[in-house]
Protein backbone atom coordinates (compact mmCIF):
# COMPACT_ATOMS: atom_id res chain seq x y z
CA UNK A 1 0.00 0.00 0.00
CA UNK A 2 1.13 3.55 -0.73
CA UNK A 3 0.51 5.79 2.29
CA UNK A 4 0.85 9.57 2.43
CA UNK A 5 1.29 11.13 5.88
CA UNK A 6 0.81 14.90 5.94
CA UNK A 7 2.29 16.70 8.93
CA UNK A 8 3.23 20.23 9.89
CA UNK A 9 5.38 18.79 12.70
CA UNK A 10 8.63 17.35 11.41
CA UNK A 11 12.40 17.48 11.82
CA UNK A 12 14.24 19.47 13.09
CA UNK A 13 11.45 19.85 15.67
CA UNK A 14 12.04 17.64 18.71
CA UNK A 15 8.80 16.42 20.26
CA UNK A 16 6.60 13.37 20.73
CA UNK A 17 4.58 13.99 17.56
CA UNK A 18 7.68 13.98 15.36
CA UNK A 19 9.08 10.89 17.09
CA UNK A 20 5.76 9.08 16.71
CA UNK A 21 5.41 9.87 13.01
CA UNK A 22 9.04 9.16 12.14
CA UNK A 23 8.99 5.82 13.95
CA UNK A 24 5.63 4.85 12.44
CA UNK A 25 6.88 5.66 8.93
CA UNK A 26 9.97 3.52 9.56
CA UNK A 27 7.81 0.61 10.76
CA UNK A 28 5.46 0.95 7.79
CA UNK A 29 8.38 0.77 5.37
CA UNK A 30 9.78 -2.27 7.15
CA UNK A 31 6.38 -3.92 6.63
CA UNK A 32 6.60 -3.25 2.89
CA UNK A 33 4.38 -0.17 2.61
CA UNK A 34 5.58 2.76 0.50
CA UNK A 35 5.31 5.71 2.88
CA UNK A 36 5.56 9.33 1.76
CA UNK A 37 5.92 12.14 4.29
CA UNK A 38 4.49 15.50 3.21
CA UNK A 39 6.19 17.89 5.62
CA UNK A 40 7.46 21.50 5.84
CA UNK A 41 10.91 20.33 4.76
CA UNK A 42 12.17 22.49 1.90
CA UNK A 43 9.24 24.92 2.06
CA UNK A 44 9.43 28.64 2.90
CA UNK A 45 8.03 29.24 6.38
CA UNK A 46 7.51 31.77 9.14
CA UNK A 47 7.91 31.22 12.91
CA UNK A 48 4.76 30.40 14.85
CA UNK A 49 3.85 33.23 17.27
CA UNK A 50 5.08 32.38 20.83
CA UNK A 51 6.65 29.19 19.40
CA UNK A 52 9.45 30.33 17.04
CA UNK A 53 10.97 26.83 16.82
CA UNK A 54 7.76 25.70 15.12
CA UNK A 55 7.60 26.87 11.53
CA UNK A 56 4.37 27.56 9.63
CA UNK A 57 4.69 26.61 5.98
CA UNK A 58 4.02 29.06 3.18
CA UNK A 59 2.81 27.90 -0.25
CA UNK A 60 1.27 24.93 1.55
CA UNK A 61 -1.57 24.37 -0.93
CA UNK A 62 0.74 24.24 -3.94
CA UNK A 63 3.20 21.90 -2.22
CA UNK A 64 0.54 19.54 -0.88
CA UNK A 65 -1.31 19.37 -4.20
CA UNK A 66 1.89 18.53 -6.05
CA UNK A 67 3.00 15.84 -3.59
CA UNK A 68 -0.39 14.14 -3.27
CA UNK A 69 -1.02 14.10 -6.99
CA UNK A 70 2.47 12.74 -7.67
CA UNK A 71 2.43 9.97 -5.07
CA UNK A 72 -0.95 8.45 -6.04
CA UNK A 73 -1.47 7.29 -2.45
CA UNK A 74 -3.90 4.52 -1.56
CA UNK A 75 -4.41 6.12 1.86
CA UNK A 76 -3.93 9.68 3.14
CA UNK A 77 -3.40 10.46 6.80
CA UNK A 78 -3.52 14.08 7.98
CA UNK A 79 -1.65 14.28 11.25
CA UNK A 80 -1.80 17.98 12.16
CA UNK A 81 -4.19 20.90 11.87
CA UNK A 82 -1.64 23.43 10.53
CA UNK A 83 -1.21 24.91 7.02
CA UNK A 84 -0.20 21.58 5.44
CA UNK A 85 -2.99 19.73 7.19
CA UNK A 86 -5.56 22.29 6.05
CA UNK A 87 -4.29 22.10 2.47
CA UNK A 88 -4.39 18.29 2.50
CA UNK A 89 -7.91 18.29 3.94
CA UNK A 90 -9.07 20.62 1.18
CA UNK A 91 -7.40 18.50 -1.52
CA UNK A 92 -8.95 15.29 -0.20
CA UNK A 93 -12.44 16.79 -0.08
CA UNK A 94 -12.13 18.23 -3.59
CA UNK A 95 -10.93 14.90 -4.98
CA UNK A 96 -13.30 12.72 -2.91
CA UNK A 97 -10.29 11.04 -1.34
CA UNK A 98 -11.05 9.38 2.02
CA UNK A 99 -8.57 10.32 4.73
CA UNK A 100 -7.85 9.75 8.39
CA UNK A 101 -6.72 12.42 10.83
CA UNK A 102 -5.11 12.44 14.26
CA UNK A 103 -5.55 14.44 17.44
CA UNK A 104 -2.03 14.73 18.85
CA UNK A 105 -2.17 17.97 20.82
CA UNK A 106 -4.69 19.75 23.03
CA UNK A 107 -4.42 23.04 21.17
CA UNK A 108 -7.46 24.63 22.85
CA UNK A 109 -5.73 24.34 26.23
CA UNK A 110 -2.44 25.53 24.74
CA UNK A 111 -4.11 28.60 23.25
CA UNK A 112 -6.00 29.41 26.43
CA UNK A 113 -2.73 29.37 28.38
CA UNK A 114 -1.53 32.24 26.16
CA UNK A 115 -4.60 34.09 24.92
CA UNK A 116 -8.16 34.66 26.21
CA UNK A 117 -9.69 32.33 23.61
CA UNK A 118 -12.66 30.30 24.94
CA UNK A 119 -12.21 26.54 24.83
CA UNK A 120 -15.63 26.25 23.20
CA UNK A 121 -14.49 28.25 20.16
CA UNK A 122 -11.23 26.32 19.72
CA UNK A 123 -12.92 22.95 20.05
CA UNK A 124 -15.63 23.97 17.58
CA UNK A 125 -12.95 24.75 14.98
CA UNK A 126 -11.13 21.47 15.62
CA UNK A 127 -14.38 19.52 15.49
CA UNK A 128 -15.07 21.01 12.07
CA UNK A 129 -11.54 20.23 10.90
CA UNK A 130 -11.76 16.56 11.85
CA UNK A 131 -15.42 15.97 10.92
CA UNK A 132 -14.79 14.78 7.32
CA UNK A 133 -12.19 12.20 8.38
CA UNK A 134 -13.20 8.55 8.13
CA UNK A 135 -11.49 8.13 11.49
CA UNK A 136 -9.76 10.50 13.88
CA UNK A 137 -7.00 8.67 15.72
CA UNK A 138 -6.33 9.35 19.40
CA UNK A 139 -3.59 7.92 21.59
CA UNK A 140 -5.61 6.89 24.66
CA UNK A 141 -9.06 5.80 25.78
CA UNK A 142 -9.37 8.78 28.11
CA UNK A 143 -8.64 11.17 25.22
CA UNK A 144 -11.22 9.33 23.16
CA UNK A 145 -13.84 9.85 25.88
CA UNK A 146 -12.89 13.52 26.25
CA UNK A 147 -13.29 14.26 22.54
CA UNK A 148 -16.48 12.20 22.26
CA UNK A 149 -17.97 14.32 25.05
CA UNK A 150 -17.14 17.42 22.96
CA UNK A 151 -18.94 16.08 19.91
CA UNK A 152 -16.10 14.50 17.93
CA UNK A 153 -17.11 11.43 15.92
CA UNK A 154 -15.45 8.43 14.22
CA UNK A 155 -12.77 8.18 16.92
CA UNK A 156 -10.31 5.26 16.96
CA UNK A 157 -7.35 4.47 19.17
CA UNK A 158 -3.75 4.53 17.96
CA UNK A 159 -1.38 3.73 20.82
CA UNK A 160 2.28 4.61 21.35
CA UNK A 161 5.36 2.45 21.68
CA UNK A 162 8.93 2.78 22.89
CA UNK A 163 12.34 1.68 21.64
CA UNK A 164 13.42 -0.59 24.50
CA UNK A 165 16.84 -1.13 22.93
CA UNK A 166 17.73 2.55 23.05
CA UNK A 167 15.85 3.34 26.25
CA UNK A 168 17.12 0.80 28.78
CA UNK A 169 18.54 0.76 32.31
CA UNK A 170 22.09 2.12 32.44
CA UNK A 171 24.74 3.11 34.96
CA UNK A 172 23.41 5.79 37.31
CA UNK A 173 26.96 7.04 37.82
CA UNK A 174 26.83 8.46 34.30
CA UNK A 175 25.45 11.64 35.93
CA UNK A 176 27.70 13.18 38.56
CA UNK A 177 25.00 15.13 40.37
CA UNK A 178 23.62 15.19 43.92
CA UNK A 179 21.01 12.45 44.38
CA UNK A 180 18.18 11.88 43.86
CA UNK A 181 17.95 13.31 40.34
CA UNK A 182 14.44 14.36 39.31
CA UNK A 183 14.16 14.93 35.57
CA UNK A 184 11.71 16.74 33.32
CA UNK A 185 11.82 16.07 29.56
CA UNK A 186 9.91 18.13 27.03
CA UNK A 187 9.24 21.58 25.63
CA UNK A 188 9.75 24.51 27.94
CA UNK A 189 6.48 26.32 27.52
CA UNK A 190 3.79 27.65 29.80
CA UNK A 191 1.25 24.87 29.14
CA UNK A 192 3.75 22.14 30.09
CA UNK A 193 3.79 23.04 33.78
CA UNK A 194 7.60 23.07 33.98
CA UNK A 195 7.57 25.83 36.59
CA UNK A 196 5.36 23.67 38.82
CA UNK A 197 8.13 21.07 38.77
CA UNK A 198 10.94 23.58 39.36
CA UNK A 199 9.07 25.21 42.25
CA UNK A 200 8.89 21.93 44.18
CA UNK A 201 11.00 21.59 47.32
CA UNK A 202 12.84 18.39 46.43
CA UNK A 203 16.07 16.85 47.66
CA UNK A 204 19.00 16.32 45.28
CA UNK A 205 18.96 17.77 41.75
CA UNK A 206 16.23 18.95 39.42
CA UNK A 207 17.23 18.47 35.78
CA UNK A 208 15.42 19.90 32.76
CA UNK A 209 15.92 18.36 29.31
CA UNK A 210 14.48 20.33 26.43
CA UNK A 211 14.11 23.84 25.10
CA UNK A 212 11.41 26.30 24.24
CA UNK A 213 10.14 29.85 24.67
CA UNK A 214 10.20 29.70 28.48
CA UNK A 215 13.78 28.45 28.89
CA UNK A 216 15.47 31.79 29.45
CA UNK A 217 13.01 32.96 32.11
CA UNK A 218 12.98 29.57 33.86
CA UNK A 219 16.78 29.34 33.96
CA UNK A 220 16.96 32.84 35.41
CA UNK A 221 14.34 32.15 38.10
CA UNK A 222 15.60 28.68 39.04
CA UNK A 223 19.40 28.82 38.86
CA UNK A 224 19.72 25.73 41.07
CA UNK A 225 18.30 23.51 38.31
CA UNK A 226 20.39 21.86 35.59
CA UNK A 227 19.25 22.81 32.06
CA UNK A 228 20.68 20.58 29.32
CA UNK A 229 18.85 21.88 26.24
CA UNK A 230 17.48 19.48 23.63
CA UNK A 231 18.94 15.97 23.68
CA UNK A 232 18.30 13.08 21.31
CA UNK A 233 19.29 9.46 20.82
CA UNK A 234 21.96 8.03 23.09
CA UNK A 235 22.48 11.31 24.95
CA UNK A 236 18.79 11.54 25.84
CA UNK A 237 18.59 7.87 26.84
CA UNK A 238 21.70 8.12 29.03
CA UNK A 239 20.41 11.20 30.86
CA UNK A 240 17.00 9.66 31.53
CA UNK A 241 18.42 6.30 32.63
CA UNK A 242 20.84 7.98 35.03
CA UNK A 243 17.97 9.85 36.72
CA UNK A 244 16.00 8.53 39.68
CA UNK A 245 12.49 9.76 38.89
CA UNK A 246 10.78 11.49 35.96
CA UNK A 247 8.42 14.29 36.88
CA UNK A 248 5.70 14.91 34.29
CA UNK A 249 3.93 18.13 35.35
CA UNK A 250 1.81 18.69 32.25
CA UNK A 251 -1.99 18.73 32.52
CA UNK A 252 -2.51 19.27 28.77
CA UNK A 253 -0.73 16.39 26.98
CA UNK A 254 -2.72 13.80 25.10
CA UNK A 255 -0.16 11.10 25.95
CA UNK A 256 3.38 11.94 27.02
CA UNK A 257 5.74 9.63 25.13
CA UNK A 258 8.63 10.55 27.42
CA UNK A 259 6.92 8.68 30.27
CA UNK A 260 7.23 5.43 28.33
CA UNK A 261 10.87 6.20 27.60
CA UNK A 262 11.51 6.71 31.30
CA UNK A 263 9.80 3.44 32.21
CA UNK A 264 11.89 1.59 29.61
CA UNK A 265 14.96 2.98 31.41
CA UNK A 266 13.66 1.65 34.73
CA UNK A 267 12.81 5.16 35.95
CA UNK A 268 9.43 5.63 37.72
CA UNK A 269 7.17 8.59 36.96
CA UNK A 270 5.47 11.20 39.12
CA UNK A 271 2.55 13.03 37.52
CA UNK A 272 -0.88 14.52 38.01
CA UNK A 273 -3.89 12.17 37.63
CA UNK A 274 -4.92 13.57 34.26
CA UNK A 275 -5.30 12.45 30.64
CA UNK A 276 -1.99 11.01 29.48
CA UNK A 277 -0.51 9.83 32.77
CA UNK A 278 -3.66 7.92 33.79
CA UNK A 279 -3.36 5.90 30.57
CA UNK A 280 0.39 5.24 30.86
CA UNK A 281 1.15 4.86 34.57
CA UNK A 282 0.07 1.97 36.79
CA UNK A 283 -0.48 3.54 40.19
CA UNK A 284 2.05 2.46 42.86
CA UNK A 285 3.73 0.13 40.34
CA UNK A 286 5.30 2.24 37.61
CA UNK A 287 4.60 5.64 39.08
CA UNK A 288 2.61 7.80 41.44
CA UNK A 289 -0.29 10.00 40.35
CA UNK A 290 -1.22 12.68 42.83
CA UNK A 291 -2.46 16.27 42.75
CA UNK A 292 0.39 16.97 45.18
CA UNK A 293 3.32 16.61 42.79
CA UNK A 294 5.93 16.78 45.54
CA UNK A 295 4.40 13.84 47.40
CA UNK A 296 4.10 11.95 44.11
CA UNK A 297 7.79 12.52 43.35
CA UNK A 298 9.02 11.41 46.77
CA UNK A 299 6.80 8.32 46.70
CA UNK A 300 7.83 7.37 43.17
CA UNK A 301 11.45 7.19 44.31
CA UNK A 302 10.53 4.11 46.35
CA UNK A 303 9.16 2.09 43.41
CA UNK A 304 10.88 -0.95 41.87
CA UNK A 305 12.65 -0.10 38.56
CA UNK A 306 12.15 -3.69 37.40
CA UNK A 307 8.40 -3.20 37.25
CA UNK A 308 8.86 -0.02 35.19
CA UNK A 309 11.02 -1.79 32.63
CA UNK A 310 8.65 -4.76 32.46
CA UNK A 311 5.68 -2.51 31.73
CA UNK A 312 7.49 -0.69 28.92
CA UNK A 313 8.52 -3.95 27.29
CA UNK A 314 4.85 -4.62 26.55
CA UNK A 315 4.58 -1.50 24.36
CA UNK A 316 5.98 -2.17 20.88
CA UNK A 317 5.98 0.26 17.96
CA UNK A 318 5.14 -2.63 15.63
CA UNK A 319 1.85 -3.28 17.44
CA UNK A 320 1.03 0.44 17.38
CA UNK A 321 1.77 0.63 13.65
CA UNK A 322 -0.61 -2.27 13.02
CA UNK A 323 -3.29 -0.27 14.83
CA UNK A 324 -2.52 2.63 12.51
CA UNK A 325 -2.79 0.40 9.45
CA UNK A 326 -6.10 -1.03 10.61
CA UNK A 327 -7.52 2.49 10.89
CA UNK A 328 -6.39 3.28 7.34
CA UNK A 329 -8.20 0.22 5.89
CA UNK A 330 -11.50 2.05 5.43
CA UNK A 331 -14.39 1.16 3.15
CA UNK A 332 -15.97 3.61 0.70
CA UNK A 333 -19.20 3.29 2.69
CA UNK A 334 -17.40 4.69 5.75
CA UNK A 335 -16.47 7.80 3.78
CA UNK A 336 -20.01 8.29 2.46
CA UNK A 337 -21.33 7.79 5.99
CA UNK A 338 -19.53 10.90 7.25
CA UNK A 339 -21.84 13.08 5.11
CA UNK A 340 -18.87 15.33 4.55
CA UNK A 341 -18.00 14.68 0.93
CA UNK A 342 -18.05 18.36 -0.01
CA UNK A 343 -15.15 20.82 0.25
CA UNK A 344 -16.87 23.12 2.74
Amino acid sequence: MRIAIVTDAWHPQVNGVVRTLATTAECLRSMGHATIIVSPEGLPSIPCPTYPEIRLSLSARRAVTSRLEDCQADAVHISTEGPLGLAARSWCLQHHQPFTSAYHTQFPEYLRARLPIPLRASYAWLRRFHAPAVRTLVSTQSMRRTLAARGFRHLAQWGRGVDCDLFRPRDKAWLDLPRPVSVYVGRLAVEKGVEEFLALDLPGTQMVIGDGPARESLARRYPQAVFTGYLQGEALACHIAASDVMVFPSRTDTYGLVMLEALACGVPVAAYPVTGPIDVIEQHVTGILNDDLRLATLAALQLDPVNCRRAAMRRSWEACTRQFLQALACEESDWIGTNCGNPS
